[in-house]
């Protein structure tokens, strides 16, 4: 199929949109160094939320304004921090909440996978004491990201189904502060959805969840484990989904809700394998956000055969570019792999952008800041010869 066959008039006013990305990018030379003179060497244990610290504040706020005009340079209609402020993901929001405490010494249960076969631990999770919402450094960093920028600000947060999954499922729970998990999901949903709200108050209109539990579930592998902690994986994810949209039914009507599945993205590194087809139904058509961001780079998220579950009126933002990789694919063959998804679900409900982030951790995927500019680029330029401009 040409360029000319496939272009329609589908252009996205509204996220996501047709060339989109996950959220987290790379962080130049001058912010991991001056993260690491004021705060002190990185250690596994050491620096995983929010820090208060006024001169890397200053550092990060000229690394973010550099990171919005490499989004606008590369023709994108969405701006992320780039999560700049972070060191994890996702620890950066948790950890800044009553309750929550993590290391990264390591978890037998979770591993991190490369292509030689190595493995590395997950971080570990505790629930130390009743989880309470605080006032969160991510919304501070939405507040900045908003005021200096004029594409759409998108702000990225952890799901809140990871908290169970990372503590080990209810009975990972109960060795902590919580003895009975429903008091532990009430307190949890509670939490995000105070977070869901200020968020929106602040302005945001465009909020992704960031998850691996869902995508979990697609690996045979994690399956096996959960089915350990003597639950079935199928129970799970209808859990999982109930869950979600308890915190989303705090957004308002305005606010657009995606989420990214994700089998594992740190530095390189890889964490489940599998198709979306044991999971796919739930998730397109029991968990209400609008669109989602699934990972596509490689064989091990499967064919695209499970989008035809896909509801009308959701967009799903297909990864066929990598972001663990410096080669550049070419535009051919992005539109080869948005041809191949379109036989499964209709061109307008799609849209590309990498499998994952650039920069899941400070440490970043083993490419250059200009790789990921060319990266992004790319994705623009093929989205408007496939949609329109």
């Amino acid at each position: 199929m040409t360029t000319q066959t496939l272009q329609k008039s589908f252009v996205n006013t509204k996220p996501p949109f047709r060339a989109d990305h996950v959220g987290s990018l790379l962080r130049p030379q001058k912010l991991r160094e001056g993260r690491e003179k004021l705060l002190g060497p990185q250690t596994p244990d050491q620096h995983l939320g929010p820090h208060d610290n006024a001169s890397l504040r200053a550092i990060e706020d000229e690394c973010v304004r550099e990171v919005i005009a490499l989004q606008e340079r590369a023709g994108l209609k969405l701006a992320t921090d780039g999560e700049f402020r972070r060191r994890s993901w996702w620890l950066d929001l948790i950890m800044g909440w009553d309750g929550v405490t993590a290391d990264r010494l390591g978890t037998t249960e979770f591993t991190w996978r490369n292509k030689d076969g190595s493995e590395k631990p997950f971080s570990r999770l505790w629930m130390n004491g009743p989880i309470r919402w605080k006032p969160s450094a991510t919304v501070r960093a939405f507040e900045f990201l908003k005021a200096n920028t004029k594409l759409t600000p998108k702000v990225t947060i952890p799901a809140p189904v990871l908290l169970h999954m990372y503590s080990g499922g209810d009975n990972g729970l109960r060795g902590g502060h919580y003895k009975d998990p429903e008091i532990f999901w009430a307190d949890i949903v509670q939490a995000y959805r105070q977070e869901v709200t200020a968020l929106a108050d602040a302005g945001a209109t465009y909020i992704q969840f960031d998850d691996t539990a869902i995508a979990f579930l697609c690996d045979p592998r994690h399956r096996a484990t959960v089915q350990g902690w003597g639950v079935e994986p199928d129970q799970l994810l209808l859990q999982y989904a109930q869950r979600m949209n308890e915190v989303i039914e705090a957004a308002p009507a305005h606010v657009t809700l995606t989420m990214h599945q994700c089998r594992g993205n740190r530095e390189g590194h890889w964490a489940a394998e599998g198709g979306y087809d044991p999971v796919a139904d739930v998730l397109f058509n029991k968990i209400n956000v609008h669109g989602y961001f699934l990972e596509y780079d490689t064989d091990r998220a499967g064919s695209f055969d499970p989008l035809r579950l896909l509801p009308k009126g959701k967009t799903v933002v297909i990864g066929i570019m990598s972001s663990k990789s410096p080669v550049l694919e070419s535009a051919d063959d992005l539109k080869r792999r948005i041809e191949a998804a379109a036989k499964h679900v209709p061109l307008e409900q799609l849209a590309i952008s990498p499998q994952c982030g650039f920069a899941s951790s400070i440490g970043g995927n083993p490419l250059t800041i200009d790789d990921q500019e060319k990266k992004l680029a790319l994705l623009a330029k093929v989205a408007g010869d496939v949609w329109g401009a």
